[in-house]
């Protein structure tokens, strides 16, 4: 039985000194990919080939794993914080909810502009209005916290109804 196997195995990845099967398959190539990538022209490809990659403003400086790790960060003390604020609500969790809330929301909406709107004026004019937006949801958290029940308290009116 692993006799058999060895043997199947070998022919399906070329072992041997003979050609694995399926190399023989009209597969993708890395070349192909890794023209496409670079979009570049492609020997036998008539298609259209574009790929819109995000742009590498921080390539060489500590500035981007910096806010990839802030991002993990923020998500991490998001999950502690959802149970926490269920067990023990107050006004520290609820401007911390506000705050967490809000920078989590901006960060991620800021990646669906940076994917997804293209143009540098497009670009910069929804930034602006994510930057309104988010300011805008901090100010009405807080606002809600410092003269109603708090996101806590509201939450827990919802979930009675």
């Amino acid at each position: 039985m692993m006799v058999v196997l060895k043997k199947c195995l070998g022919v399906l990845c070329g072992a041997q000194g003979g050609r694995a099967l399926f190399l023989r398959t009209p597969l993708v190539r890395p070349a192909h990919i890794s023209a496409f990538l670079q979009d570049q022209p492609t020997p036998g490809w008539t298609g259209t080939q574009h790929i819109h990659l995000s742009p590498n403003r921080h390539s060489g400086s500590k500035a981007a794993p910096l806010h990839w790790t802030s991002e993990r960060a923020v998500s991490v003390l998001l999950l502690g914080l959802l149970p926490a604020a269920y067990l023990n609500p107050c006004s520290a969790m609820d401007y911390s909810l506000a705050a967490v809330l809000t920078l989590h929301s901006h960060w991620g909406l800021g990646q669906v502009v940076t994917d997804y709107v293209h143009g540098d004026a497009w670009q910069k004019a929804a930034k602006a209005g994510l930057l309104a937006l988010s300011a805008l949801t901090f100010a009405g958290l807080c606002y809600s916290n410092y003269h109603d029940v708090g996101i806590c308290k509201a939450v827990a009116m919802l979930w009675k109804l």
